[in-house]
């Protein structure tokens, strides 16, 4: 009796030695950890070289690898800038010199070259065993952008390289956030980080700006929203409406109700003292327009340039 009894316990022992050493198991204690101490917090590092080593090609576990150095890598520091933004932020803080002048300060992060390699290297394995997991390369996206800042050419160059990996894998199947992700989603999201580096506002973001959305439009010709940027981007950055105006007209064409390119062409004719394209694509306006308030004022407007 005893002997069953023995036995029976060590077999408990052993089903929950087993339990332990699943990369479920391993995912669930780093949750667990990280929520108590955070994900640079001691212990994780020692509970990451555990998983790895039972698990050296658990993408849940690069992944974590990545967040743990790339948290431990950052620093920040508020700095006095010659700036009215910096990275498209406001200042965290602005005083007045002597003179009257505006003294403003901003908080930079800074990234430990060496441990920023490291979360690089995690991630990067983590995408080749899983290359259609979109938040693995959303990572790598965002870590980049942070570290490059104002000069963001390797994002450019990663965020490129998705974009073509799309273009000739139309067939696979994308996930993001465990789900299914379809064009629209992918799109959407490649939108989100053109804007992103639009709100940067430095001559090298402008240019990433474009390239990504002439990108896009390589495998997804002819799209409104990208059609919108370039134009965006000839308006803004090289302040050329006659650029613009082509590009705006082309998503038009393609969506003759797209408010982005309608309002700007309506605020390019005004700039330009151009009434007679304004005129033009105040109707449009008016018809598409987001609150009844603009509905309101368009419709204003054109009466009045009608009466002139």
């Amino acid at each position: 009796m005893k002997r069953i009894i023995l036995l029976t316990v060590m077999l408990a022992a052993c089903v929950s030695a087993a339990a332990q050493n699943t990369s479920e198991e391993f995912l669930r204690r780093y949750n667990t950890l990280v929520k108590n101490v955070g994900v640079d917090g001691v212990g994780v590092e020692t509970l990451l070289n555990r998983w790895e080593s039972a698990f050296p090609d658990d993408t849940e576990m690069l992944a974590a690898r990545f967040t743990y150095y790339f948290t431990k890598s950052q620093s920040s520091e508020v700095l006095q800038k010659d700036a009215d933004r910096f990275m498209g932020q406001k200042p965290m803080l602005s005083l007045k010199d002597s003179l009257g002048n505006d003294v403003n300060y901003f908080q930079e992060y800074f990234y430990e070259d060496s441990l920023f390699a490291m979360a690089s290297t995690a991630i990067d394995k983590a995408i080749r065993l899983d290359p259609t997991n979109l938040n693995l390369r959303f990572n790598k996206f965002n870590s980049l952008m942070a570290y490059e800042k104002e000069n963001p050419d390797m994002t450019t160059m990663a965020i490129s390289s998705l974009i073509d990996y799309i273009g000739t894998n139309r067939n696979s199947s994308w996930k993001c956030n465990g789900e299914e992700a379809d064009d629209e989603l992918i799109k959407a999201a490649i939108q989100e980080y053109c804007l992103s580096l639009y709100t940067i506002a430095s001559p090298a973001a402008f240019e990433s700006f474009r390239k990504l959305s002439e990108r896009m439009l390589v495998w997804y010709k002819d799209d409104p929203m990208f059609l919108d940027n370039i134009g965006t981007y000839w308006l803004i950055a090289k302040k050329d409406s006659k650029q613009a105006l082509k590009w705006y007209t082309k998503a038009i064409k393609k969506d003759p109700n797209d408010y982005t390119a309608i309002k700007n062409c309506v605020l390019m004719a005004r700039n330009d003292k151009n009434a007679k394209l304004e005129k033009k694509y105040l109707p449009a306006l008016i018809k598409n327009a987001t609150s009844e308030n603009e509905r309101i004022q368009s419709q204003a407007r054109l009466d009045a340039l009608n009466k002139k």
